[in-house]
């Protein structure tokens, strides 16, 4: 049976920081195809409520040029690891309780590939981009660094 074949424009480069809402089903669609028979999509979204205190929002900020040069990175290299199609958006600015901070969208021809590739790709996004949250509740501001949290001025 031949090989089907990839589409020309990889989905990775469409990876981004956007400062709007996160639109989930069109990034789904740039990692759907005939060729892929599973899409799994990470939403990661605001809670309301980290380390034992309310959150009311969060902040996100970041280095952006560097961000989204390794947000595309990230996402060709795990079509490099795995036989996917990846897409990545990562929010910036203001989100309420409720509201997608990131959106990862991977499709494959099976889903083990696609599960493994997500996981991976969140993993990394949180150790390595230059992307950075602050938690803002009733009892004041915090910045978070994945374990560490420091008081916001």
């Amino acid at each position: 049976m031949p090989q089907a074949r990839r589409k020309s424009r990889r989905p990775a480069d469409a990876s981004r920081i956007v400062r709007n809402a996160i639109d989930t089903t069109a990034l789904a669609q740039l990692v759907s195809g005939p060729a892929n028979g599973a899409v799994v999509t990470f939403v990661g979204q605001v809670r309301n409520h980290s380390r034992g205190r309310r959150v009311a929002y969060l902040e996100y900020d970041a280095y952006v040029p560097m961000a989204e040069k390794l947000l595309k990175r990230l996402a060709a290299e795990a079509s490099e690891r795995w036989p996917v199609d990846a897409v990545i958006e990562h929010r910036i600015g203001r989100m309420d309780v409720g509201e997608a901070s990131v959106v990862i969208c991977v499709g494959s021809a099976h889903r083990a590939e696609a599960f493994e590739a997500c996981r991976w790709l969140i993993d990394t996004l949180k150790e390595t981009v230059p992307i950075w949250k602050k938690e803002v509740g009733p009892d004041g501001s915090y910045w978070v660094e994945g374990d560490d949290v420091v008081a916001a001025p």
